[in-house]
């Protein structure tokens, strides 16, 4: 993971709006206008908060057809436990040297 990864993660999950998205997901994949009912939000502004959520690898978005045709998007969360220690900071800087350096080399 690098220090990119880590902070879009952290910003995720850093905003009480995703938390209550995630704790609806948590009941179970839900379409994205139930969802948008259920916590009392647009449906643009729901679409915004998922995409940094999805960003992240936190949750998972599918578009299905329903019996008359119509695509309908769900959405689940991913399986996920976040650990932040300073051994992760560091890994992270680390995988950005790394990934400097091969870059690097490549050019």
């Amino acid at each position: 993971m690098t220090s990119a990864e880590l902070l879009a993660l952290l910003a995720a999950v850093g905003h009480t709006q995703r938390l209550r998205i995630i704790g609806e997901l948590a009941q179970g994949r839900v379409h994205v206008s139930e969802l948008a009912r259920r916590l009392g939000m647009s449906r643009p502004l729901l679409y915004m908060h998922l995409e940094r959520l999805e960003h992240a690898g936190l949750v998972a978005g599918a578009l299905e057809l329903s019996a008359d045709g119509k695509a309908m998007k769900f959405f689940e969360l991913t399986p996920f436990d976040i650990h932040v220690t300073v051994d992760t900071v560091i890994a992270a800087l680390r995988e950005d040297g790394a990934q400097v350096e091969r870059a690097r080399r490549d050019a």
